[in-house]
């Protein structure tokens, strides 16, 4: 089969696109051709080494306490596609069956803790490739028929866990005010949407062009991020004087100190205690703030990487059911997935959701109906 190799850390000289053997199913596994897989910010900053835990190293995260990116990989973790080969312990009938896989390594089968996250795509093959060898526990058939198989793949749990779990650590409730940073990517589409499922006022932090497109998403309010010295003001014009009660948040780096700014400026309004989720850094790794701010205003803090079996089979639900919609903005052949490497990096400000890669011999089905003009 043809797949997309990642041979080691570094550019994207360092996918390679060759010919490789077909996986066999294991005992428990289901073999998927695949249709379409997303494309996330984690495959960038895993091949560029950009998850550190400790300064100045580069590395992919470790967290089980060994590395397991190791190379050769086959990157890509939101896979949608068909069943055409079981392994022992696993009924036929599933052959045929199409599906979208939640990309967990789960280190244990506890449904509610995941406390060494790790994926498909990263510390075991992924969908970048023809095929793959998936759990069948964990690709779950979504035979939804509004859903193509790539609107399907840009609503992959890489996404949409996250921003679960976001939302689950920090125990946001029905009607509190939350601000979504990084509003216009996967995990802010995400969040949007899950709000307004849980019953919590979304109010997205993102670039003016894109205020139409995330209000049609279900943001209360779209704020300018090119304007953050009146931030906190146009915060407590949007909620009518009251503090945000949770921040999700993408970005932070300087940004972080402005989000707390927003929950702690009349803390005899609040009920609740001020929650800041974390689960990325798009606006550099390092955040300047002062403890005393964190720990008299009573700060919760919350780092997200991967969430549980649980939220992934009530995300799966709710996909299934047509609850979410997907926010898909284009689609890549496989054999072009340097092109769809640089249009991420570079994209411009009508981007909005995800892309999604396509193997070859899949295109003109799955892929072609949302090619990018550049494409």
């Amino acid at each position: 089969m043809k797949a997309m190799v990642l041979t080691g850390h570094g550019g994207t000289d360092k996918l390679e696109y060759q010919e490789v053997p077909v996986p066999e199913p294991g005992a428990g596994q289901v073999l998927v051709q695949v249709t379409a897989t997303a494309k996330n910010n984690t495959d960038r900053k895993a091949r560029e080494g950009l998850y550190p835990t400790k300064k100045g190293e580069m590395t992919s995260f470790q967290m089980g306490g060994k590395p397991t990116l190791e190379f050769p990989r086959i990157q890509g973790a939101d896979i949608v596609g068909r069943v055409v080969a079981v392994g022992e312990g696993v009924s036929g009938s599933r052959i045929g069956e199409r599906g979208l896989l939640d990309f967990n390594l789960y280190a244990n089968e506890r449904t509610d803790i995941n406390l060494t996250p790790d994926y498909y795509g990263h510390g075991a093959d992924g969908g970048f490739a023809e095929y793959v060898a998936l759990p069948s526990d964990q690709f779950h058939h979504i035979p939804n028929p509004d859903l193509a198989d790539a609107e399907l793949a840009s609503m992959g749990m890489c996404s949409y866990q996250t921003a679960f779990h976001m939302l689950t650590s920090a125990n946001v409730q029905a009607g509190e005010h939350v601000l979504v940073t990084g509003a216009s990517g996967g995990v802010g589409t995400a969040l949007i949407q899950l709000c307004r499922i849980i019953g919590a006022i979304p109010y997205a932090l993102s670039q003016k062009s894109k205020a139409d497109s995330l209000l049609d998403l279900g943001a209360e309010v779209v704020l300018d991020r090119s304007d953050m010295d009146t931030f906190l003001d146009r915060v407590k014009e949007a909620t009518g004087g009251q503090p945000l009660d949770a921040v999700m948040d993408l970005v932070g780096g300087e940004m972080t100190d402005y989000f707390i700014d927003a929950m702690i400026f009349d803390m005899n309004a609040r009920h609740t205690y001020p929650r800041l989720s974390i689960a990325g850094a798009s606006g550099g790794n390092i955040s300047e703030i002062l403890w005393t701010r964190i720990y008299l205003y009573q700060v919760q803090i919350f780092g997200v990487s991967h969430g549980t079996r649980e939220e992934a089979a009530q995300l799966m639900t709710w996909i299934g059911d047509g609850h979410l919609k997907p926010v898909l903005h284009g689609a890549f052949r496989l054999s072009e997935l340097h092109k769809a490497e640089d249009y991420f990096v570079h994209r411009g400000s009508n981007y909005l959701g995800k892309i999604v890669i396509v193997p070859d011999e899949q295109w003109q089905e799955h892929g072609q109906p949302f090619a990018l003009e550049a494409n």
